[in-house]
This record gives structure tokens, sequence and C-alpha cells, in this order.
């Protein structure tokens, strides 16, 4: 039986010059056999702008043309993205998530996708809705939480700026004991 070294003999011998080779670069030594050319760097021009002045004010940032707004939608669970202009108000971002979040076919399904059923608010835990007409640059935040109005429906009323602390004080009006309503962390 023919044995693997046996077939091998040039090529270690080769193997073995690698090694020193190896073993003297490893130990400060440089090999003789080692290239003596250097790389070439390639022809860089460092004054390509010293022609032009270029004078940029302090005060001047660059205005912002688009923002990438996270909305999560109530039983979602994850955030829709929308692009949308600084310019634009808070109903327009209402609209936009809606669609997005239809055109996405994300579960649950959005009873409706009519703006004036739904509310905007900073994040889940915020009870005040965010002002439908105030602009997206002024806001503070590129991550909002958009709930429906149900709960205001229900209570037959009519003005479209119900949010949740009508909820939260509808639930503390109707607690028997009235010192108990200034511990509303326990409802």
């Amino acid at each position: 039986m023919p044995n693997s070294k046996n077939n091998r003999k040039e090529p270690e011998k080769n193997r073995r010059g690698r090694l020193s080779e190896k073993a003297s670069s490893f130990h400060g030594r440089i090999p003789a056999m080692a290239p003596s050319s250097e790389l070439r760097r390639p022809k860089t021009l460092p004054n390509l702008l010293s022609d032009r002045t270029v004078s940029v004010s302090p005060d001047a940032r660059p205005k912002l043309t688009k923002l990438l707004l996270n909305v999560t939608i109530q039983g979602s669970l994850g955030a829709v993205q929308v692009v949308m202009s600084p310019e634009n108000t808070v109903g327009d971002l209402i609209i936009a998530a809606a669609k997005q979040y239809s055109k996405e076919g994300r579960r649950p399904i959005l009873p409706s996708t009519d703006a004036s059923l739904l509310d905007l608010h900073y994040s889940q835990f915020s009870l005040e809705s965010l002002d439908r007409e105030e602009k997206l640059i002024a806001l503070g935040s590129r991550n909002f939480f958009l709930c429906t109005k149900k709960a205001a429906l229900k209570d037959g009323a009519n003005n479209n700026t119900t949010s949740c602390s009508g909820q939260a004080e509808k639930a503390t009006k109707s607690v028997m004991i009235p010192w108990l309503k200034f511990m509303d962390f326990l409802f």
C-alpha cells in the first residue's frame, strides 16, 4: 500500500523551507527571499479644493428635508416607519401611518383608516393626545403611538379632541371612596 509520505517527498522539502521562513520572520529576521519592491501609492491631489473658498457660518445648520418617524399602532408587534416632510402636521402623520399599516397588511387589522377615529400619543403611557395641527418638527420626538378612539365614541362624546385622560378621569370619578382617587396607581 502506498504511503502518502512517499508520494509527497518533494513538497515536504518546500514545506520545511517555508516553515523556516515563517519562523525567521516571527523572530524579527527578514528572510533573504523577501521582495524588495514597495507597493506603489496612487497619486492624489491634496490641494483639490484649495481654489474654492467655502464660508460656513456657525449658525447655519443643514435644513431637514425628510424625517423618519416610527409609529407603533395599538396591538401591533412592531412600529411602522414613515418618511415625511418636517412641515407636515400630526394629522398628516396619522393618515400616512394608517395607510402604511394597511398597505403592509399588518395584524390586527385597523377597524377603520379614518384619521378622525385615531389619536397619536408620544407613547402608550401618555394620556394626552397630540394636537392635529402641530408641525412634526416642533414635536421633539421621532417615536409615536397610535391608538383608536373607541372609548370616546362609546361614551357619546362628540368632540374629536377626547383623549385617554378623559377615560382616566371617568374611572376615578366612579370610585365610591373619594380619597382613593388620589391613589390612581392602584387602579
